[in-house]
């Protein structure tokens, strides 16, 4: 059977792809056309209203490739669980699997009828979730301890369940001695990972950095909350050379009260409490944050103490999200803001973090560093420096996946530009 996937969305969802490819290939052919397949899967995403009406608008496109060419067509990921009879409504023949089940999905693909597999979870094969490559992306926990008012995501992806250190080691081990340089470590929250399990994320590292090799380490988005916790311990082991020193602590509002109707665990001076022991450390470390614009009940002030809490702290990026109210959720039931209010303070806030993040890369020009060239496109080096900073260089395509020093020569809003040092 030849099968083509489709995978949109977070990076657990990439690591859900490869797991369903990895399986899918031991049987059968993966092909890159939906016109040559005898199945379609799309893995899906919706997390935010506009991600919903794109993949609404992808699944009813592939669900008429499906339908000419006699396909099976599988619909994946977060909407089939979080939103399954809207999937049904646009697909009416589709099969869903949840990012829960997603084991069974060779069952799925080869069953002769309609499945419908979104109740109920499974046990994933972590192993099977990695690919070859310089930079491999590893799941360490699924779902969360969080019940944020505005999130999908929780509906999707259910409570806090971490893998075990010792299959987390054994995977990051095997990604090393195939050739990965850069592990990801992924999950809705790292800063809750073993919770559930008695065990946190800083014993977690302090047995991944046993592991020899030249490899370096990004740790995915935690909540303040939850960093909170074991934010001292964190800071020492950040000292380690192979963990990059870079933070993604979404912040979402500036203003208490919003956080609140959030329902997020944390206050404004938590977030900026991490920031400052961060900062003090590692005075050029990256630090992303998230904001939502537009949530129900925001006031001006709200808003403007938002856009005053990114000019205090500086996060190196900020990615912005226009408020958009989410099916089954209690923020959906709040009071809305107009569109051209929430679009308004989202530009605004895009505009301030864009001008702070150039700001905080100007800081390096001039400078020789080290980086870690990661990827080669046309003729350009991409690069990662030791605070994950992206370095473009022209050339340097035999130095694919060493370290090399570069003088940085400009400055942009998003990326660096350096020169090879002789």
């Amino acid at each position: 059977m030849k099968v083509y996937i489709e995978s949109y969305g977070c990076a657990a969802n990439k690591a859900d792809t490869n797991l369903m490819k990895n399986i899918i290939m031991s049987k059968h052919e993966i092909v890159e056309d939906p016109w040559k397949a005898n199945a379609i899967i799309i893995n899906t995403c919706t997390v935010r209203g506009e991600t919903e009406r794109s993949m609404v608008k992808r699944i009813r496109e592939l669900e008429e490739i499906g339908r000419k060419n006699g396909s099976k067509l599988i619909v994946a990921g977060c909407m089939a669980k979080a939103q399954p009879a809207l999937v049904m409504g646009i697909a009416p023949e589709a099969s869903l699997i949840s990012p829960q089940r997603i084991n069974e999905i060779l069952e799925v693909l080869e069953s002769s009828g309609r499945e419908i597999r979104i109740i109920g979870s499974g046990t994933k094969n972590l192993e099977r979730t990695i690919e070859n490559g310089l930079t491999v992306t590893i799941p360490i926990a699924e779902g969360c301890l969080g019940n944020c008012s505005y999130c999908i995501v929780k509906l999707a992806r259910g409570e806090l369940r971490s893998y075990s250190i010792e299959e987390i080691k054994r995977v990051v081990r095997k990604a090393v001695e195939r050739g990965a340089r850069e592990i990801r470590l992924t999950a809705q929250d790292t800063a809750a990972y073993g919770m559930d399990i008695g065990t946190n994320l800083v014993n977690l590292l302090r047995e991944l950095l046993q592991i020899p090799g030249e490899y370096i380490i990004r740790i995915g988005m935690m909540t303040p909350n939850n960093t909170l916790k074991i934010i001292d311990d964190l800071m020492d082991i950040y000292d380690d050379d192979r963990i990059y020193k870079f933070m993604h602590i979404p912040l979402q509002s500036g203003d208490d009260e919003i956080l609140k109707l959030m329902n997020r665990k944390y206050s404004t001076d938590d977030y900026k409490t991490i920031v400052r022991k961060f900062r003090s450390k590692y005075p050029t470390g990256f630090i992303a944050t998230d904001i939502i614009s537009g949530f129900p009940m925001e006031s001006e002030e709200a808003h403007k103490r938002t856009i005053k809490v990114i000019e205090e702290t500086k996060p190196d990026k900020v990615n912005v999200a226009k408020y958009s109210p989410r099916p089954h959720t209690k923020a959906a039931a709040l009071p809305q803001l107009p569109e051209s209010i929430r679009s308004r303070r989202c530009r605004e806030v895009i505009e301030v973090s864009r001008r702070i993040s150039l700001e905080r890369n100007m800081m390096h020009v001039g400078r020789i560093e080290d980086v870690l060239v990661l990827k080669v496109d046309g003729g350009i080096a991409k690069a990662r420096m030791k605070n994950y900073r992206l370095v473009k260089i022209n050339g340097c395509g035999e130095m694919l996946g060493k370290m090399v020093k570069v003088k940085i020569t400009e400055a942009k809003t998003t990326y660096l530009i350096g020169e090879l040092t002789s």
